[in-house]
């Protein structure tokens, strides 16, 4: 289930870093900061709940995802990267968790088990004896 956020409720904004110098200063220039508001969207009501449960970094404690790119020197870039990174994140919280399998065997199992060695065991001492028939 691939969900496609509404770039309406996506807030953009470049950001020019102060003191950069060097050679990334183009770089630097086009960083680019997305602020994404969880409790405002439109998402359904059960992935809001995971993106809300979910320990990530970039999700700050008034519930607003803040996602950073200045990975290219093209601001329209970079914003695509941060777009793309949102959906990744809201994805991957979109697709319900699979009902994990307990890892320690349950008590039906070890009883079922014991049984199955207590009866192992008759059988294998019947084999031994010789009945008169």
């Amino acid at each position: 289930m691939q969900l496609a956020i509404p770039e309406s409720e996506v807030e953009i904004s470049a950001v020019r870093s102060s003191g950069a110098g060097g050679q990334n200063v183009n770089k630097v220039s086009s960083a680019i900061h997305l602020r994404f508001d969880i409790r405002a969207s439109s998402l359904p009501a059960a992935v809001k709940a995971r993106l809300l449960a979910l320990k990530d970094q970039r999700i700050t404690r008034d519930a607003v995802i803040v996602i950073k790119s200045q990975r290219h020197r093209s601001q329209d870039m970079n914003r695509d990267d941060a777009l793309r990174r949102l959906n990744e994140l809201v994805n991957r919280v979109a697709v319900p968790p699979k009902p994990r399998r307990p890892t320690r065997p349950s008590r039906a199992a070890k009883k079922r088990r014991l049984e199955s060695k207590i009866q192992r065991g008759r059988i294998k001492a019947l084999r031994g004896k010789v009945t008169d028939g």
